[in-house]
């Protein structure tokens, strides 16, 4: 029997992809096996949201081929799309797929075993218009599933190179979405998160749904237990949209909604369509509607041109909002991306000192909201064991939780009393199985 590793970099819609691709190749015969291991074929899912994710992709294709000189290596994905004659340069890529005609893989790699051949099949993805059906039908050991809903961006954030890697915005169509949660939910999954690469625009290229109505579909399949989505954008955060899904009880009070920057000087030059306010007001809205919501961001420093009053600006606004936790990240530029060619880029040690900043406000966040549920009994998920009669799951809001419990709690929601924090997580108790 043939063996195939099918391995993603970077976001949760590559590691969608890339399982949806194992499954592919499962189905043709082919025997599943970890990037580590020796491999007849190997699936590298490329990420290029930053210059990082580019290297990291060329260091895993060289270290699969390093495994095993005759394997046949496929590199995917973002990476791929963006730089596909650099990729093929590269010793050992033998075919180039790109952000579309993943489901052809199988093909290819059987194609290839008669020619001997590397070749590009990567195709203008700007001219794409169609969402490419990948699914999932079996997720090993986990009890939350991935469910990618939406492809593409039309955002064109200055510093984001991905409306590029991955076109414009195609929705999937909710009837195959619905098919998809009721096979996730026969397999016994609790949980489903849509994901998307700008899952806030989901609908918007079919003209008859939008994401709140797919949400309410999913909501309806009985033995989903909770729902969540990927990150949005305060856009979309209205009162209609938040009144309607604090109505729907399977809809879990986390939301990732993005920020980037506390600057509105700095929100501008990165071409977000929002200002502070607008976001002021979405977290408003969510905080009305929910009572025990965590909202969680990302938050980019060293923009070129931010000024020290700049940041502290951006450093406040995150103060005042409040967040469960943020995620850092400091600016890297992007060839080919509009903010790496403008001047007065910051030096790293300018960077680096203004996440460190971030990062202690964040935990000091996190701490602060994890002590709100303190002796508070909350519904835990459990997802998996950590020791023996410790298992580790999450409540609703998204808070990790390690408790003991005599019984086996693996993918059962069960009342849990939190009686400690330690360090970003709640212990707690089993009060009720």
């Amino acid at each position: 029997m043939k063996t195939v590793a099918s391995h993603a970099l970077g976001c949760k819609v590559n590691q969608y992809e890339s399982e949806a691709i194992a499954e592919l190749f499962g189905e043709r015969g082919y025997q599943l096996v970890d990037i580590n291991q020796q491999a007849d074929v190997y699936v590298i899912n490329t990420c290029t949201v930053t210059n990082l994710g580019d290297k990291k992709s060329r260091q895993l294709i060289r270290k699969v081929k390093r495994q095993n000189p005759n394997a046949i290596v496929v590199a995917a994905g973002c990476y791929a799309q963006t730089a596909p004659e650099e990729i093929l340069a590269m010793e050992g890529v033998n075919i180039v797929v790109g952000t579309k005609d993943r489901k052809k893989i199988v093909e290819l790699v059987e194609q290839y075993q008669k020619k001997q051949k590397a070749e590009s099949y990567v195709s203008e993805i700007m001219k794409e218009r169609e969402f490419e059906p990948l699914s999932i039908q079996k997720l090993e050991n986990r009890t939350r599933a991935y469910l990618k809903i939406q492809d593409g961006c039309s955002q064109f954030c200055t510093y984001c190179i991905i409306p590029y890697a991955r076109g414009p915005i195609r929705s999937r169509k909710p009837e195959d979405v619905l098919a998809e949660v009721k096979k996730l939910s026969q397999n016994g999954f609790r949980e489903v998160i849509l994901a998307g690469i700008h899952v806030a625009s989901y609908g918007k290229d079919l003209k008859d749904t939008t994401l709140l109505e797919v949400i309410e579909k999913v909501h309806d399949v009985q033995q989903i237990q909770r729902i969540r989505f990927s990150s949005i954008e305060p856009n979309i955060v209205t009162e209609e949209f938040v009144k309607s899904l604090s109505k729907l009880p399977k809809v879990c009070d986390h939301f990732h909604l993005s920020l980037q920057s506390g600057c509105d000087k700095t929100l501008k030059a990165m071409n977000r369509k929002y200002d502070t306010q607008k976001y002021r007001q979405a977290v408003s809205i969510l905080r009305k509607y929910m009572k025990n919501v965590a909202i969680t961001t990302d938050m980019i420093v060293g923009f070129p041109q931010e000024t020290e009053e700049d940041f502290l600006e951006s450093y406040h606004f995150a103060k005042e909002m409040g967040f469960a936790k943020i995620h850092v990240f400091p600016y890297s530029p992007k060839k080919g991306t509009p903010a790496a060619a403008m001047s007065g880029q910051l030096e790293n040690a300018v960077k680096n000192k203004r996440s460190q900043a971030l990062l202690q406000l964040s935990s000091d966040m996190t701490e602060k909201f994890l002590k709100g549920f303190l002796q508070k009994e909350m519904e835990v998920l459990y997802e998996r064991a950590v020791g023996e009669n410790i298992y580790e799951g999450h409540t609703t809001n998204y808070i990790k939780v390690h408790a003991k419990s005599a019984s086996n709690v693996i993918n059962s929601i069960v009342k849990t009393t939190i009686n400690e924090i330690k360090s970003e997580m709640a212990m707690g108790v089993v009060t009720k199985l």
